[in-house]
């Protein structure tokens, strides 16, 4: 007899709760996670709280600070390559009132090499650190990204010694390439939220 309904996944969650909770721990709001996913408001609720179940997790914070990778990543496929951590600064957020007025002007003014444009974002090279530029008040302080090559273990490097952990690792984008890039996010003593990034490469998966 042929057996009805989808097969089981071998992870964890599914990909389309993977898709839910990486939003939630990049900050999406629920609003936000429904258009990205094509959800209704009521689907992504629903995906939160059957997630925050199978997981044994009590709220939306847990969940932003959970550290589970789904297993069909790149980073997941990397875990057991040894290398140590230099720190360097590897992208720096910048807001502006008006989004494509001020791209064009970095591009074709200052003369910023434009790598990607979105809807919602514009990303510029500077001499091999990247700007993040994205609508929104100026007045607001520029996010610091520092770029790593094992985003899992300095976060938990950071949590160890009693940082404030406040987005877990997170996959935010798969490249043509296959490449993904994963983001963290954490506080400094004052409270300010500072970010750490780090793009893994598809040839430390396994076949």
């Amino acid at each position: 007899m042929t057996k009805r309904g989808r097969p089981p996944h071998s992870d964890i969650l599914t990909p389309a709760e993977w898709r839910i909770v990486e939003g939630v721990r990049h900050g999406l709001t629920n609003a936000a996670l429904a258009a990205k996913c094509e959800l209704s408001l009521d689907g992504v609720k629903f995906h939160v709280s059957s997630v925050l179940l199978k997981l044994g997790l009590k709220s939306r914070r847990e969940l932003r600070q959970w550290s589970g990778v789904r297993a069909d990543s790149a980073l997941q496929n990397s875990l057991d390559s040894e290398h140590s951590d230099n720190w360097s600064l590897g992208q720096v957020s910048r807001l502006t009132r008006d989004l494509a007025g001020t791209a064009t002007w970095l591009r074709d003014i200052v003369g910023l090499p434009e790598m990607m444009r979105f809807d919602t974002a514009v990303f510029f090279d500077c001499g091999g650190v990247r700007l993040y530029l994205a609508e929104g008040d100026p007045a607001r302080n520029s996010l610091l990204y520092f770029r790593v090559s094992d985003i899992l273990a300095e976060v938990e490097r950071l949590r160890a010694a009693g940082v404030a952990i406040t987005s877990a690792p997170h996959r935010i984008h798969v490249h043509a390439d296959g490449s993904e890039e994963w983001m963290a996010f954490f506080s400094d003593p004052e409270g300010g939220p500072l970010g750490l990034m780090s793009v893994v490469s598809t040839m430390h998966a396994t076949p």
